[in-house]
């Protein structure tokens, strides 16, 4: 029988047998693997709906895009009903029979099933249910929807208190009045400076039955410009930059305007026209910009990394990062003749967390989006309006807080119909609103960020998009920012992007910022368990401000 000794070692080479440490190791290694003891323990999750999927039998309240529909824009039963029994008996083969309406695919119901070798899985994890269709909540979440569709290309700059932009100052007085709106406030009010900043949605623990949400501003998130300062630097990569300006949408390019153009998109058929672009790359300075960087899966995590762990060059300034320290929970900060790196407790480490995270995230968010949730897009729900009032459609129950809003008067003024306008000529992919994917790979990776660095370091020199020349960066003085603040920035600027768009609610990304901490958790747990140092626990703040130790 061939030894199980570690590879390289001198005596396993030559057949002989393994050291009592290389014994401990292997035994150390088994009883590590067996975390999934532990993790198997963790209980399954409540997992309360909404009930529109039960409440409209013609599914105006559930995602069926990407499955064929009728010229109203409802979906054929009998396609979704043919998901339904995919989702049900998870066999690949019924996912191949789901009937198409065009050519886009659903985008990875399967994947969400397959099993993770670190933290829990999808089951294990709550949510609250998300806002029903005939709602306020969801109302005010439209009424703030296209409210951003009308301000994509007002920069930034002009969301801070001492604004005198009519359209902003217009948008805070709507949002401000619907009671059922749940952005964030300064001293209770809605701010131009709060206005259109990240909230997290967290599961009520005195609510067993999960059905309770409660939704909280993350600390360091409404101080300072709108974007964090992790988007707005060149990250070193070794002897190369990935850098911060963008190649963004050209003013104006909306779509999903008109009836036909919607309709097809609703039945997955792919858009007839590209985007047009700004061929001067820029900084994020508009919702547009934002909405655009984080269209496709921008390097936005691996950047933030290399710009916390690789040090300032004072000779090359372009080629430095912010160098923050490590957790003061870091084994080798004390260390006398160690440092990390790739394989424990350094900046390679720290990036070879993220991806895997990223991964296992969207397992747990896709997990809840076809299997629990199934909510309607907004761009569904633009559908709906727009029946709703231009063909009199009134068994379709929306809320008369969006129908009589000055929001939604003002978009038929510019765009010509009641429909959300959106930033990508696809839509939203081809699954679910809620939670959000996007903001899910954010909180999860910004939740290991925070863990393996000092949240509490300010950052030096920070800096805002130029208002007059979005190609420049200019100081930023005002309050300290803190790595904490900024990343909790990163984490919502991600997914709140992705409603500057027009693909996403508020709850959307919300809830999956406290959803993607949770599944981080459970890795940081697990990893814990692998380390040989001396180590204490991490040790960071959660997006509802708490401070929790792992």
């Amino acid at each position: 029988m061939p030894s199980l000794a570690v590879v390289g070692s001198a005596s396993a080479q030559a057949g002989e047998e393994e050291t009592d440490a290389q014994l401990v190791f292997r035994k150390h290694a088994y009883v590590v693997r067996s975390a999934a003891v532990a993790d198997f323990a963790v209980a399954l999750a409540p997992h309360p709906v909404n009930g529109d999927e039960v409440r409209y039998p013609n599914l105006i309240g559930s995602d069926t895009r990407g499955l064929p529909h009728d010229e109203r824009g409802e979906v054929d039963r009998r396609a979704f009903d043919a998901t339904l029994k995919a989702y049900a008996s998870g066999d690949p083969a019924d996912f191949e029979a789901i009937p198409l309406g065009g050519k886009r695919k659903q985008l990875n119901p399967i994947g969400s099933l397959a099993v993770n070798l670190t933290g829990c899985v999808g089951p294990q994890y709550a949510i609250p249910p998300a806002p029903a269709l005939d709602s306020a909540t969801r109302a005010s979440e439209a009424v703030e929807l296209y409210w951003q569709s009308l301000l994509r290309d007002v920069p930034l700059s002009e969301l801070t208190d001492d604004t005198s932009n009519k359209d902003v100052l217009a948008a805070v007085d709507e949002l401000s009045k619907l009671a059922a709106f749940n952005g964030p406030r300064t001293n209770g009010s809605i701010t131009p400076q709060s206005l259109f900043r990240g909230t997290a949605l967290y599961v009520d623990a005195a609510d067993p039955s999960g059905r309770t949400g409660r939704y909280v501003t993350p600390p360091g998130t409404l101080q300072g410009p709108y974007i964090s300062q992790f988007l707005l630097k060149d990250a070193p990569y070794g002897s190369q930059l990935i850098p911060a300006r963008i190649r963004t949408a050209a003013a104006g390019t909306d779509f999903l305007t008109g009836y036909d153009e919607w309709l097809v998109i609703q039945n997955g058929t792919p858009p007839a026209k590209p985007t047009s672009f700004d061929p001067t790359p820029r900084y994020i300075a508009t919702g547009r910009d934002l909405a655009e960087y984080v269209h496709n899966n921008p390097a936005a995590f691996w950047s933030a990394a290399l710009l916390l762990g690789v040090a300032p060059d004072k000779a090359n300034p372009d080629y430095g990062g912010f160098g923050i320290p490590f957790s003061k929970s870091n084994p080798y900060a004390k260390s006398k003749t160690q440092t990390g790196g790739y394989g424990t407790f350094g900046l390679p480490y720290a990036q070879s967390l993220l991806p895997i995270t990223a991964s296992l995230a969207i397992r747990v968010a896709y997990w809840q989006k076809f299997y629990v949730h199934r909510t309607l897009r907004p761009e569904a729900y633009g559908g709906l309006i727009h029946h709703r009032i231009a063909n009199k459609v009134d068994v379709y129950p929306v809320h008369s807080d969006v129908l009589n809003s000055a929001a939604l008067v003002r978009s038929v003024g510019k765009f010509g119909s009641h429909l959300l306008s959106h930033v990508y000529p696809e839509g939203a992919p081809i699954h679910s609103s809620y939670p959000g994917g996007a903001a899910q790979i954010a909180a999860s990776n910004v939740t290991i960020l925070k863990a393996l660095f000092d949240e509490d370091a300010v950052i030096s020199n920070p800096v805002q998009t130029d208002p007059k020349d979005p190609t420049k960066l200019i100081p930023y003085q005002g309050e300290p920012l803190t790595v904490g603040g900024e990343l909790n920035k990163l984490a919502w600027n991600y997914g709140v992007g992705r409603d500057w768009a027009g693909i996403h609610w508020r709850s959307d990304f919300s809830a999956s910022l406290a959803l993607g901490e949770e599944l981080a958790i459970s890795i940081l747990r697990d990893e814990r368990q692998t380390y040989r140092e001396p180590f204490e626990g991490f040790r960071f703040t959660r997006y509802d401000g708490t401070k929790v130790e792992v």
